[in-house]
């Protein structure tokens, strides 16, 4: 279970003081913004309630191409080349293009942290801000420059947040049985869930066994538990989270917004990791240009709020394809699956679906970070 870090008693010392940069949030969005700052001289503050890879709260898995364009092999468990789909009326096995991989939360937060290590992190609890100040349970800490990479509540926002099940979401939940797995696996099956889909995730020696909703109200842990069941697994080492599942404009009121809290997690496939390090990067690249003097903050607040702007049409997409999933009759959704077998159809889409936020935009140079380019579809 995660254990909340902020200090307490006679440890909780005061926490004040002036940064350039604030990012609050410490999981893959707000270390991929501190990455993208490191050697800049910009004094930067990274703040979370939990310690650095401290609360894994998604099945951990990524495009193997966006481990290696990170360099974050150090934290690889296990790849795979297909993906298994379930059916009441049958399975198919699509071969991608490009492999998928899952990964150690806890190791590829400390190496994260360890490419931005100039930053410094503090543990505390963030409740709000007034302008350029972020309110924490150790203090108030002040910087021209803040992220919110916090997670779907977007608890530096303006307004008011929807809490669910009123707020567009989905709802996940996983166990975490020791037991070996050799394929990548999904179940579109109305026995576990009416709209959404279940899953396998193997790790090395374990799996990450769970259930997501597209519908907020619908709770699914005896459904997790039916499914561990199946499988002959324990249903055990209980995780979950909500998904957002609609892009929310990455900018608003001098703030920057990265991953969950922007909604940049994409919809289907609740994929939320590769497009946190994606527009992390993004808005980094935007902060390094302000501290090196190359553009003003009100210009990259505009530039990353145009550039997150650029991808909402993908993202809309794909909650059109989320929408109209659970409205297919099961036979004719098995048929549709076993279109997508060959090889060339299955190219083409995947290869489109790595475009929404492709491995190449983190290599790009640093040098040519205040102009962030949207490759082509």
């Amino acid at each position: 279970m995660p254990r909340r870090e902020t200090k307490r008693g006679a440890e909780r010392t005061e926490l004040n003081g002036s940064w350039d940069v604030i990012v609050c949030g410490a999981s893959f969005a707000g270390l991929a913004v501190a990455r993208e700052l490191q050697g800049s001289g910009a004094r930067v503050l990274v703040l979370d309630r939990y310690e650095v890879g401290e609360r894994q709260t998604s099945a951990c898995g990524i495009p193997t191409t966006w481990i290696d364009a990170m360099h974050l092999r150090e934290a690889h468990q296990q790849t795979f080349g297909d993906l298994v789909i379930h059916t009441p009326h049958g399975s198919v096995r699509w071969h991608l293009p490009w492999t998928f991989s899952t990964f150690d939360y806890r190791t590829m937060c400390s190496v994260l942290r360890a490419h931005g290590s100039d930053a410094d992190f503090e543990p505390a609890k963030i409740d709000g801000r007034t302008g350029d100040v972020v309110h924490t349970d150790r203090g108030d800490l002040a910087a021209p420059l803040i992220v919110d990479a916090l997670g779907w509540r977007r608890v530096l926002g303006a307004a008011e947040t929807i809490q669910p099940p009123e707020a567009y979401l989905s709802r996940g939940l996983e166990v975490h049985p020791h037991a070996p797995g050799e394929d990548l696996e999904l179940w579109i099956d109305r026995r576990y869930v009416r709209a959404g889909y279940a899953w396998s995730f193997p790790a090395a020696g374990e799996l990450r066994v769970g259930v997501g909703s597209f519908e907020p109200r619908h709770k699914v842990k005896d459904e997790t538990v039916a499914l561990a069941g199946d499988l002959a697994v324990d249903p055990v080492r209980f995780q979950g989270n909500w998904i957002p599942h609609r892009i929310r404009p990455a900018t608003e009121a001098g703030i920057f917004f990265a991953g969950d809290s922007a909604g940049h997690c994409i919809p289907t496939t609740a994929e939320g990791i590769r497009t946190a390090l994606y527009f992390g990067i993004a808005c980094g690249r935007e902060l390094r240009a302000v501290v090196e003097g190359r553009a003003t903050r009100e210009s990259a607040l505009r530039r990353y709020h145009e550039f997150s702007a650029r991808h909402a049409w993908k993202f809309e997409a794909m909650l059109r394809v989320q929408d109209v999933v659970p409205r297919i009759p099961p036979r004719a959704l098995v048929r549709a699956l076993q279109g997508l077998e060959r090889r060339g159809v299955t190219d083409w889409a995947f290869r489109h679906y790595l475009r929404i936020a492709p491995p190449e935009f983190a290599t790009a140079p640093r040098a040519a970070a205040a102009r962030p380019v949207v490759l082509a579809a």
